[in-house]
């Protein structure tokens, strides 16, 4: 019989969707911090919509005190008052 090989195949698939998962949870939590809402909220919104969830944080508007807003408004990212973002 050939159960061997069919394993190993569907196991390296079963790893790289894995791998793909882990990467929207880790791109979602990073630009919803980004945008000032946190990284809780990112990561679970990458963890249960996974491809999609980058994508949804891509859509979703920043805070006005943000990163995210402070860089495309030209200002130094840095320079945003402490306390004016979430996380």
């Amino acid at each position: 019989m050939t159960v061997a090989p069919i394993l190993a195949v569907l196991g390296a698939k079963a790893l790289f969707l894995m791998y793909l998962w882990l990467a929207s949870a880790i791109a979602s939590a990073e630009l919803s911090k980004r945008k000032g809402y946190g990284e809780k909220v990112g990561l679970g919104t990458g963890l249960l919509l996974t491809a999609l969830g980058p994508v949804i944080w891509l859509l979703i508007p920043a805070k006005p005190n943000s990163r995210w807003a402070a860089r495309r408004a030209g200002r130094n990212p840095d320079e945003v008052p402490a306390g004016t973002e979430a996380g």
